[in-house]
């Protein structure tokens, strides 16, 4: 970052490598991308790794769906070489490819910088809280689970929508943003800017990440591209559905700024094309 804290140009341009050159690489931390679109799973991580110090090269992830000149599917590739099709999909080393959100952390905290902070407690009743309120955000019902079927699209369809789980989902959203903005209360006044303890942890990060697909953050923080303005008006618009609206708060807006703007790189490093 310059000193006027913007990116360089060639930060903002980053190199992304194929699939083929990333299977065939025996060592080195690979995570694969859409350029120019912060899809939330794939920019968590890629905030964890920054946070912990591991270095990350940039793989090409394929789209969902059929080649309209072949009609092949778009990631048949991805199946073959990595059994799986979810985004981001990580490889270390000659390490078999991850690409469930619990393994992902569990590996950025292992191959991490030894000055990094600590992201899971090895205290166990404050890895409790971390990994379950990791859990409401990451994992199945979740927030990030339930925004994506607030609308029926193939992404929605992947994740199980159908009109009643949809029409349920604004409620259950609500449900977690009030959950977080209690504990953001609580941590405030014994004096911790953190969701657990007194330092920043896995939480932190994914829900500063996460929380943009319902409160949009700051240009400084997300930039605008080509890429991703379609996905970033949805975003905002899923934080003016009224149960959502209603259980957003300004602590939530304070949090997600100061993990984002203090410990991960910023403006966000997308590539793409920036407007």
């Amino acid at each position: 970052m310059s000193s006027d804290g913007h990116t360089s140009e060639a930060a903002s341009s980053p190199r992304f490598i194929t699939l083929e050159e990333a299977a065939a690489m025996t060592t080195g931390t690979r995570v694969t991308f859409i350029p120019g679109i912060p899809a939330m799973y794939s920019e968590a991580l890629k905030n964890i790794c920054y946070v912990k110090g591991v270095p990350l090269i940039r793989v090409l992830h394929p789209m969902m769906g059929v080649d309209k000149e072949t009609g092949a599917d778009r990631q048949a590739r991805l199946f073959e070489l990595t059994s799986q099709t979810s985004l981001p999909t990580m490889l270390h080393d000659e390490e078999r490819p991850m690409n469930v959100w619990i393994e992902q952390l569990a590996l950025a905290e292992r191959i991490g910088a030894a000055d990094a902070p600590v992201l899971i407690p090895a205290d166990f009743e404050q890895r409790l809280e971390v990994m379950g309120l990791c859990s409401i955000v990451l994992a199945e019902d979740g927030l990030v689970w339930n925004m994506r079927i607030l609308g029926d699209s193939p992404l929605g369809r992947k994740y199980g929508y159908d009109e009643e789980a949809s029409s349920a989902a604004p409620g259950k959203i609500a449900e977690v943003l009030g959950m977080i903005d209690r504990r953001l209360e609580a941590q405030a006044q014994r004096g911790s800017r953190y969701l657990v303890g007194d330092s920043v942890t896995a939480i932190d990060v994914y829900w500063a990440t996460f929380s943009m697909s319902v409160l949009p953050a700051p240009l400084e923080i997300m930039p605008v591209t080509k890429q991703n303005k379609g996905m970033l008006k949805f975003f905002r618009l899923n934080g003016e559905i009224p149960a959502i609206a209603e259980a957003l708060t300004p602590r939530m807006a304070e949090h997600q700024q100061y993990i984002l703007s203090t410990y991960c790189e910023t403006p966000a490093v997308l590539g793409g094309d920036l407007l």
